[in-house]
């Protein structure tokens, strides 16, 4: 399994237009239901910066969903800060990103 964190921070003129874009995402992930993901995405307290974690194999789920590809399309103007993606080695978890 792959494990990804990407960071980034938005301007903050543009922190709604990237929240409707992500709920694009997870409107599209609830109608498909795609096999073989985890995601989640996260606002930081400091109302701009945003955190993604995905769990997958091999191949992305997420490359195959059209929202996720307009969310994509323009990030980069969208920040002050661009995406960093980091790779994760999980070393233990318990329950995470299961509902309670």
């Amino acid at each position: 399994m792959k494990r990804v964190m990407v960071q980034y921070k938005v301007k903050p003129d543009q922190v709604a237009v990237n929240e409707r874009l992500v709920r694009d995402v997870y409107d599209e992930l609830a109608s498909t239901r795609p096999e073989g993901l985890r995601y989640g995405t996260f606002k930081l307290e400091d109302g701009v910066s945003f955190v993604h974690l995905a769990v997958h194999g091999a191949e992305n789920p997420l490359q195959q969903v059209a929202a996720f590809h307009r969310f994509q399309a323009g990030i980069r103007d969208r920040c002050d800060e661009p995406p960093v993606v980091t790779q994760l080695a999980e070393v233990g978890t318990y329950r995470f990103m299961e509902p309670s």
